[in-house]
């Protein structure tokens, strides 16, 4: 019934599988991709005709964990997946910007990829296995992809570069990079690393780059014996070559003149008058949508030819000169910590809240639950680039960018023990031209600093771009929107002083080279540098103490067999602590304890409440307590915590008592000396021995002077 086709290799110590033919038969594509244990089924799609009037290819790529494949059940109350996790957002994206760039010109029928975790032996992350897979889906579907890719994950260990990693090993790796491209060079990089140096990243991309050729090699002959006929392209519908001559005749002046506007809300009115203009001269001619169309490519060959041909830009800099940078901090009265960095026309307004561990996102993932103490979430409003637009959740740009601006702060975080605070950081982007998401990681680093939290260095980003001809190419640091969006290249890098803490790339053209790569990193390290000088006119390191407003954390520690005696039954301690002094509390296991507050004497009151539960009481120790009940031998007094003692009757008072209630009552605070302990360890204790109105010992007080 099945007919199907295996491919098997060894790959980094670890056997990877890619099968078609048995499952999901109808797509056009699909390959089971196994690796190790993990299992990934990877289906592509594509529409059989172009949507008409799109002038954009519609790819949209779904990457989704099943939470069977790591044997578990869903939580929450529906018990089935719902919306995508981060991680699920974040891994489409990892697959989408590789690929994306191989597909035939012209090419626009909506296409799906489908990776679908079937699998997961908690060793091998799904992620990789899903974009082999989805290359090979591709590669064999006969939809136009100028592939296969490859991709891999590198680690370095104790100096050495690994392959594949392992989940556990990554733990102890100073690098995390994905890397994928094609047999010719890379295409797209994501990473994150401990002040790595240029040296090293640049290496770790070269090594994942000739660990995946073997996959690459397997896909390529699994597709020589059941890859489908390729598609067949449609012709243009127009003569490409006299639409753009027609065009750069009519309006190609216009073009050449807005390039020359260096505030970005001048050069897009120009640019939208003169396309306005040639769709008024042109349209009775030409498909307005082969106008616009052939409008972008006559401002790309603007642009670029501009580049090339003198090294000035659209804003008169030369190729590494980066915009002016004001950077200021406490701007924000009643925030933690507030940062608002500008960059030429890119701006972000970064804000720092600092919570307790009560406020720890606790995320359910196919690997286990864990908690994440530090988040960063970067918002993209539409008024940041003068539009109106619709107003919602955050997409998976804006996820994705979050999450880059994470890995460049995340290696320079105090540890836990250094600083028992949950950090949560807004970005807002309220202005934008030119990667927002440089700009918050500057800013995040600021506004942190200016909470106090004590990063162990400032970080700074820098997007390069690229702008690559038969004939040469060109290396632009802090790139424009503009540039973004005409060039080749989205090349990313943050850091510190000392070196790289995370690096982005996407490649918009087939690849780029080593050369090229080596060339960025220079020249974005020089750029890191400066915008690091920049910032340190702001702050040069954290404050000196958490903010006013903030919560004080301070940390204590309780036997363990106490902890119990700290939450009481049901919680009823901890609880009437919280209620009456206002203090958050956070007890671990290890007996370590958090007392948080705004108000410092309500965080002492709470701090020596504890304290008194856990304390041991001390012979002729003098304490005050309250009656809590009185019986006809005597009275039983809460005197340190949940600690009761012991009034005898004899002991309730100089002279003889006939009955306890003549002295005492429940409710009474009275002063009491610790005088013994009993056979069963009960505190026995004394009143008459104190006196009720100022506490003194009076057994000290008759005694004899020392000689």
């Amino acid at each position: 019934m099945f007919k199907v086709y295996r491919k098997e290799i060894d790959w980094g110590g670890r056997k990877l599988t890619l099968e078609t033919g048995k499952i999901a038969r109808q797509a056009d594509g699909a390959v089971l991709a196994t690796y190790g244990e993990t299992t990934v089924l990877c289906t592509v799609v594509g529409a059989k005709a172009p949507k008409p009037g799109v002038d954009f290819f519609p790819l949209t790529v779904n990457y989704q964990e099943k939470a069977f494949a790591a044997g578990k059940i869903p939580g929450g109350f529906f018990k089935r997946e719902g919306r995508p996790s981060e991680k699920e957002t974040l891994v489409s994206r990892l697959i989408d910007r590789p690929i994306r760039p191989l597909f035939a010109d012209g090419f626009r029928n909506e296409t799906q990829v489908v990776c679908t975790v079937l699998s997961h032996d908690l060793e091998n992350d799904p992620d990789i296995v899903a974009m082999v897979g989805s290359s090979a889906a591709l590669t064999l579907s006969g939809i136009p992809f100028l592939g296969p890719i490859g991709a891999a994950r590198v680690g370095y260990i104790d100096g050495q570069y690994v392959l594949n990693p392992t989940m556990d090993r990554i733990g102890d790796s100073a690098l995390e990079l994905v890397v994928a491209g094609t047999t010719e060079g890379v295409l797209m990089v994501e990473s994150e690393a401990k002040e790595l140096t240029e040296e090293v990243m640049l290496g770790a991309v070269m090594f994942g780059h000739k660990g995946f050729q073997p996959v690459i090699e397997a896909i390529i002959d699994l597709a020589e014996e059941c890859a489908k006929d390729p598609w067949d392209l449609p012709e243009p519908a127009y003569d490409r070559a006299a639409v753009k001559a027609r065009l750069r005749a009519t309006v190609g002046s216009d073009v050449e003149a807005a390039y020359t506007e260096t505030l970005k809300q001048v050069r897009q009115e120009k640019l939208a008058a003169a396309k306005a203009k040639a769709l008024e001269a042109l349209s009775e001619e030409i498909e307005p949508g082969a106008i616009s169309t052939e409008f972008k490519e006559l401002e790309s060959d603007i642009l670029r030819g501009a580049v090339l041909k003198t090294g000035r830009r659209i804003d008169g800099r030369d190729t590494k000169t980066v915009r002016p940078i004001v950077s200021e901090v406490g701007i924000l009265p009643r925030a933690h910590g507030s940062a608002l960095f500008t960059r030429g026309e890119t701006q972000a307004l970064v804000v720092t809240t600092l919570g307790t561990s009560q406020d720890e996102q606790i995320i359910d993932a196919l690997e286990g639950e864990y908690r994440e103490r530090f988040m960063l979430h970067y918002n993209f409003p539409p008024y940041s680039v003068g539009e109106a637009g619709r107003m919602g959740s955050p997409g998976r740009r804006e996820i994705g960018h979050g999450k880059l601006a994470w890995r460049a702060i995340h290696p320079l975080l105090p540890s836990k023990e250094q600083f028992p605070y949950t950090v949560r950081v807004v970005s807002e982007v309220t202005e934008s031209n030119g990667s927002s998401s440089m700009a918050t990681v500057c800013g995040t680093s600021l506004s942190l600093m200016d909470a106090g939290a004590p990063l162990e260095r400032p970080v700074a980003g820098i997007a390069m771009g690229l702008i690559k001809e038969a004939d040469g190419f060109a290396v632009l640091s802090d790139i424009l929107g503009d540039e973004d969006h005409l060039g080749d290249m989205d090349f990313k890098v943050a850091g510190t002083e000392k070196g790289v803490t995370a690096l982005q790339m996407d490649i918009k053209i087939t690849s780029i080279t080593e050369e090229i790569m080596k060339i960025a990193l220079g020249q974005a390290k020089d750029g890191r540098l400066h915008i690091l000088g920049e910032m340190s006119k702001a702050l040069t390191g954290a404050r000196e103490g958490v903010n006013a407003n903030a919560p004080r954390i301070t940390v204590i520690n309780i036997p363990k067999e106490k902890i119990r005696d700290v939450i009481g039954s049901g919680g009823k301690v901890i609880r009437e602590i919280v209620e009456q002094t206002g203090a958050k509390i956070d007890i671990e296991d290890d007996g370590t304890v958090k007392v948080a507050a705004v108000d410092q004497v309500a965080a002492q009151k709470a701090i020596d409440w504890i304290k008194g539960i856990v304390a041991e009481p001390e012979m002729n120790v003098v304490y005050t307590g309250k009656v809590v009940k009185v019986v006809d031998f005597g009275a039983f007094v809460n005197f340190l915590g949940s600690r009761d003692g012991l009034v005898h009757i004899s002991e309730l008072a100089q002279q003889r008592v006939a009955k306890t209630s003549d002295v005492v009552n429940q409710g009474d605070e009275v002063k009491v000396k610790v005088i013994g302990f009993d056979d069963r360890g009960k505190v026995k204790l004394s009143m008459k021995q104190v006196d009720q109105a100022t506490g003194e010992d009076l057994t000290k007080k008759d005694a004899p002077a020392a000689d």
